[in-house]
């Protein structure tokens, strides 16, 4: 080979040496960036499932209570009924004046729905905290929802009170949208 020729063949690989090396950094940087975010992502997961491992645990108490007190399927208008008379029983039980009672819709939403009663009462502060007490009973999916406190106009002794209280229950088969599937207990 002659030293033109062996200057050409040396010109030659460097140049395919540069444009590899080029070509080689260029991927090299692309494959680094697609493993930097993978690896980004895949801290954010194991993040993400420490938190909901920690959720977890703080709320299986209270899903194991759940599934031991999970209630029996009833129709709408028989616990607004049944809701409205345990109000009236209690409230006559703590000598409270009923003024006004009054069942109002349901909300359908959901697992769980909910019927709901507003009563308009006046009595003593003590009585009516009794009756208070014994609408409000979580462990019975049974709550106040809403309250207003006001001195009866013609007896400064006696409260009037408005409440609104609500009981959750789980709808018959016949109420239920298809979507929601019941947990078995």
């Amino acid at each position: 080979m002659s030293d033109r020729e062996k200057k050409l063949v040396l010109l030659f690989s460097v140049a395919i040496f540069v444009l590899l090396n080029f070509f080689a950094i260029s991927w090299y940087r692309g494959y680094r960036a697609g493993v930097t975010k993978a690896l980004g992502k895949a801290k954010t997961s194991v993040e993400d499932a420490r938190i909901m491992d920690a959720d977890r645990e703080t709320n299986q108490g209270e899903m194991d209570w759940l599934a031991d007190h999970y209630p029996e399927p009833k129709a709408g208008q028989t616990v607004q009924t049944e809701l409205e008379q345990f109000a009236s029983n209690q409230a006559t039980a703590n000598s409270l004046e009923i003024k006004r009672r009054k069942i109002l819709p349901s909300d359908e939403t959901g697992r769980f729905h909910r019927a709901k009663v507003e009563f308009n009462v006046t009595g003593n502060e003590a009585a009516l905290y009794r009756w208070l007490d014994r609408l409000q009973m979580p462990d019975q999916f049974r709550a106040i929802t809403f309250m207003r406190l006001s001195p009866d106009a013609k007896d400064d002794t006696k409260i009037d009170c408005t409440v609104t209280a609500e009981q959750w229950y789980v709808p018959s088969s016949g109420e239920e949208p298809e979507s929601v599937e019941t947990p078995e207990p």
